[in-house]
């Protein structure tokens, strides 16, 4: 049996501001280190062999700060495939390392002209109604932008790719990303449909945690969680 982790970045700067973030590289806000710190603490105790970010800042911030906590003995570093930091980058063998590996494929959903504009502004000039179908419909996309729908074929085939066969490997792995790319995997590992993905939210620094057994994924309770 192996373990995944889904984690939501914690608020960042815009997230407090109401604005439209996508793949604006914001960082966290001091909320958000909060929020990632008590993430940790969940955490603390799951040895993880594995961890994917996406490559924007909050997600990173995310998941080292939470792995600060983290009682297993591995130090988590991140892993540079190119140009001097690939070769200088270069350490002992017997240092315990949890390597950290940062993927394009898990970025938040592009907002494309919205980005950097205010969320309730945009629903008092659009009206809240189509505010809303852009932001958690599945295949609606927001103007110049990706739609859900979009974010799940750029982001499912590396799940399909990289993570389960890690995961039927036995190792645990921790993904920070985004709301958008994690309702994706969600979607995809909890089989929801289309039509009801829009109701599902996944709130900023709160772990899902799966056990993966025999091919399939079983989601804990809140209370397992704790």
């Amino acid at each position: 049996m192996a373990v995944l982790v889904l984690l939501r970045h914690g608020k960042s700067m815009w997230n407090k501001l109401n604005l439209f973030t996508g793949w604006v590289d914001v960082p966290l806000a001091e909320e958000g280190i909060d929020e990632a710190l008590k993430a940790g603490e969940r955490l603390k105790n799951c040895c993880f062999d594995e961890v994917y970010t996406s490559v924007l800042i909050r997600s990173i911030q995310t998941a080292m700060i939470s792995l600060s906590k983290n009682k297993c003995g591995k130090i988590p570093i991140i892993q540079h495939n190119e140009g001097k930091m690939k070769d200088w980058a270069n350490m002992p063998e017997n240092i315990p390392v949890l390597p950290v590996y940062e993927i394009e494929e898990l970025n938040e959903r592009y907002y494309g002209n919205l980005q950097g504009l205010n969320k309730q502004e945009m629903a008092e000039k659009f009206g809240a109604e189509m505010v809303h179908r852009w932001r958690r419909s599945y295949d609606i996309n927001p103007p110049g932008g990706e739609s859900l729908k979009d974010n799940y074929e750029r982001t499912i085939p590396f799940f399909k790719s990289t993570i389960i066969p890690k995961l039927q490997e036995g190792k645990n792995i921790l993904i920070s990303a985004h709301g958008n790319s994690l309702r994706a995997i969600v979607k995809f590992i909890e089989n929801i449909s289309d039509n009801d993905i829009p109701k599902f939210e996944i709130p900023t620094g709160k772990p899902l945690i799966y056990d993966y057994k025999n091919g399939g994924f079983i989601k804990k309770s809140d209370d397992e969680n704790d």
